[in-house]
C-alpha cells in the first residue's frame, strides 16, 4: 500500500502528515521518499524525433490507446 502527499511548499509539512502516516500504516515498516516536484518536462532530441515521426504518420493507420496497450501486453506481457 502507498500514499502520496502533495504539498505546495515544504513549509506546509507539519505533524498532521506524520500522524496520518502513523494512523494509516500502524506498526508496519515504511519508506519515506521526499522529492521536489518538477513540472518542467524537457524532451530529449530522441523523444522529439519520435514525436515528429508520429505526427507525420497517415491518420488512417492510427490505433486507439486501448489497442496500443493490448499490443504491448501481448508483446511484452505487461
Amino acid at each position: 500500500m502507498y500514499t502520496t502527499y502533495h504539498l505546495a511548499s515544504a513549509q506546509d509539512a507539519n505533524t498532521d502528515i506524520i500522524d496520518a502516516i502513523k494512523a494509516t500504516f500502524k506498526s508496519k515498516p515504511i519508506t519515506i521518499i521526499v522529492e521536489e516536484d518538477n513540472l518542467d518536462y524537457d524532451l530529449t532530441t530522441d523523444m522529439k524525433a519520435v514525436l515528429d515521426e508520429r505526427i507525420q504518420e497517415d491518420e488512417n493507420t492510427y490505433i486507439t490507446s486501448e489497442e496500443s496497450i493490448d499490443q504491448l501486453i501481448k508483446k511484452y506481457g505487461l
